[in-house]
């Protein structure tokens, strides 16, 4: 999968910058001043609105290349936060980190995935609750996220992980039996004709990003 993440050695500059040197990026009067919605166009669609709006409540100063803040916004997918950097090549860079990650994708797919039968490898199987935790960010608010195994045991697991993240909600059965994908997973797939020319089970969870409340 490619998010179009930008490169980090192409935004390197100095570790520590001097806070009294002129830089050519404007510094509003007062928090007041800020056009938020440039930055939550989600949230606070207009300048004139941001009052009435949610408020900001993380903020890291000197955020450098946004590695905390895109951390939190997993834990806390309904806060707003606000990285503030002096840096001008590293603001840069984590401008386009947040565009490449702010929920481009509708659908991802997870099809007959390695189980990992050991267990001190489950850590390595691609859907996990740490992992989830990167799905939810790059899926969209109402994105689908489809799982299936062959084996039993990872079906479970799947699901579970699943089941128990709070982004993510199982489609209903009627969902899921007018989703034309759905019934797309075996018929269509390889792996899933192989399966079914051996008799073999397979075992699907199918579950939706849930969309952030405004």
């Amino acid at each position: 999968m490619s998010t179009g993440l930008p490169r980090k050695r192409f935004y390197r500059e100095r570790a520590h910058s001097n806070p009294l040197s002129d830089s050519h990026f404007p510094v509003p009067v007062s928090p007041r001043h800020v056009d938020y919605s440039l930055h939550y166009q989600q949230y606070l669609p207009s300048f004139d609105q941001v009052d009435s709006c949610k408020k900001v409540q993380f903020a890291d100063i000197g955020c450098g290349f946004g590695g905390l803040l895109i951390s939190l916004s997993t834990l806390f997918p309904e806060t707003l936060m606000i990285g503030m950097e002096l840096r001008d090549k590293v603001t840069e860079y984590v401008k386009e980190r947040i565009l490449a990650l702010r929920g481009q994708l509708s659908n991802m797919f997870f099809l007959f995935p390695d189980p990992h039968f050991k267990e001190k490898n489950h850590r390595r199987r691609v859907i996990s609750p740490f992992l989830l935790d990167e799905y939810a960010y790059v899926l969209e608010g109402g994105g689908i996220i489809y799982t299936i195994a062959d084996v039993e045991e990872l079906g479970d697991w799947m699901k579970t992980c699943l089941e128990n993240h709070p982004m993510f909600e199982a489609l209903t059965d009627e969902e899921l039996k007018a989703d034309p994908v759905t019934k797309l997973l075996s018929s269509e797939t390889e792996e899933g004709q192989k399966v079914d020319r051996n008799g073999g089970q397979t075992f699907r969870a199918v579950y939706r990003r849930i969309a952030p409340s405004l």
